[in-house]
């Protein structure tokens, strides 16, 4: 069924991404509450009251007052969909990793402020973790800091480096905390599409490769302006999969240096990289890359932990110290008894043999995604990396007076995928995100016959994510 598209509005995320759905937080007068039915929010005469009484909200906010995650997931716990939208773990960590946490809190000195670099013992474990995977031995004063959350250090990083009108470069789609990171520091976001090549004769049903999603090098150049100033690369990519090659990261590299640009590469998914693939870390290419890239690393993404928000930044002292003065002033320190709990899992990781189990489980679970989608008879954009898959939906035709009613919802954006995100939940019983959510207005249209679908969730959870996908086959032409 082929149905009208217009271009979605940008309503960038007022929090962190895939895990912002706690159903008892408050929103912004005219937000949407977890709770409440985005059919009925607009009539909330509390709200509107408010904004008349109280001092208005700052334009650089005002406009974060719906997203994704504030439809999809509240839409899934209504309808009792099964929620492959959201892309935290829904199983629970190693054990060795909860006793760590547990045993963190005993000292009661551990419970007060860290360090503002974080506590030497973890900065110590990182660099003895990350210092053979540079080829080069990491200072624990001069080019690790421990933040907190992966998010905290882009945001600090951002922070540090951007004047008013900076612009910073980012590949669409991108994880959609990176639009509001930019803006609230006062940079201008600016886009620069991966594109995705299907191979020659490849017929409808054919999956793509997440390599099939390539930059274009010139593309890249023709935005580069005098206010350029910082390019984000995320590798493994969320949520194409994508894990660029040496030979792309030298390329990119290449105009980051002929233009002066900071770079900050996001790579919180580094450890979830499968089959024949390699993680490449772009500051391992050359001293002139490392010199000008800030690598921001997760413990929450590594050790299924994402609500311990505790992260890193790595890099040359001149960086690291400037997103020290602003990480000091932003939070002052990370999570402190957790940092010993992080300690002491990167310690034992090695040992357990904890990096080459997780990454079979994730590929296991990857596997039981792929082969029902191949059942069904639906291309998808098989990862190398992270725990996300596209999903082509161009082959599902919704029935006329389905999409009509579909289409009278009140959402933020009226672009297919949306539209078919919210069939998939409420009709079929798997949430999906609309991945359109991840571009700008100009380029929204690249994504509306996607859908985004997350396996870090147990065998369980997935297996009653395959059984519910089975009543998409009527639908599928």
């Amino acid at each position: 069924m082929t149905t009208p598209t217009t271009p979605a509005k940008r309503i960038p995320s007022p929090s962190r991404a895939d895990t912002s759905s706690d159903p008892k937080r408050a929103c912004l007068p005219g937000a949407l509450s977890a709770t409440t039915d985005p059919t009925t929010a607009s009539n909330n005469t509390e709200m509107a009251s408010a904004r008349r009484i109280l001092p208005q909200c700052a334009d650089r906010v005002s406009h974060f007052v719906q997203d994704v995650w504030s439809v999809f997931s509240p839409l899934a716990v209504k309808t009792g969909a099964v929620n492959l939208g959201q892309g935290f773990p829904n199983f629970p960590p190693p054990q060795f990793i909860k006793d760590a946490a547990a045993k963190s809190i005993g000292p009661d000195l551990n419970n007060q402020y860290a360090h503002p670099k974080g506590h030497l013992p973890l900065r110590k474990e990182i660099a003895a973790t990350f210092s053979p995977l540079y080829g080069r031995k990491l200072d624990v004063e001069k080019n690790i800091l421990v933040t907190a959350g992966a998010n905290e250090a882009i945001f600090a990083t951002l922070s540090a480096y951007l004047n008013p009108g900076d612009e910073c470069i980012m590949m669409e789609p991108f994880f959609d905390q990176y639009e509001p990171n930019i803006t609230l520091n006062g940079g201008k976001p600016v886009y620069v599409p991966l594109r995705l090549h299907h191979k020659k004769g490849a017929k409808v049903s054919d999956n793509d490769s997440a390599a099939d999603w390539t930059l274009d090098i010139d593309e890249l150049k023709a935005h580069i302006t005098d206010r350029s100033k910082v390019i984000i690369i995320n590798t493994p990519h969320n949520p194409i999969g994508k894990v660029f090659s040496a030979e792309e990261l030298r390329a990119i590299g290449q105009v980051a240096i002929d233009h002066n640009l900071l770079i900050i590469a996001d790579e919180v998914y580094e450890r979830l990289v499968y089959g024949d693939k390699e993680h490449v870390r772009i500051a391992t290419l050359s001293q002139e890359l490392w010199e000008r890239t800030v690598t921001i690393g997760s413990a929450g993404k590594t050790f299924a932990v994402t609500g311990w928000r505790l992260g890193w930044a790595l890099g040359p002292e001149s960086i690291i110290q400037n997103i020290l003065n602003a990480h000091t002033r932003i939070v002052f320190c990370a999570n402190a008894p957790l940092q010993f709990a992080v300690a002491d899992a990167l310690h034992e990781a090695n040992k357990r043999n904890y990096y080459a189990t997780q990454v079979s489980e994730y590929a296991a679970r990857r596997e039981k995604l792929l082969a029902c989608f191949k059942d069904l008879g639906l291309r998808v954009t098989v990862p190398d990396g992270s725990y996300f898959i596209l999903v082509d939906t161009s082959r599902i035709a919704i029935p006329a007076d389905e999409w009509k009613e579909i289409c009278a919802v009140p959402m933020p954006s009226t672009n297919r995928d949306w539209r078919v995100c919210y069939w998939l939940t409420t009709k079929i019983g798997v949430a999906a995100i609309p991945p359109s959510s991840f571009y700008s207005p100009e380029n929204a249209h690249l994504a509306e016959n996607l859908a985004r679908f997350c396996f870090c969730k147990t065998e369980e959870t997935l297996d009653q994510a395959v059984a519910a996908l089975q009543k998409l086959k009527p639908y599928i032409k």
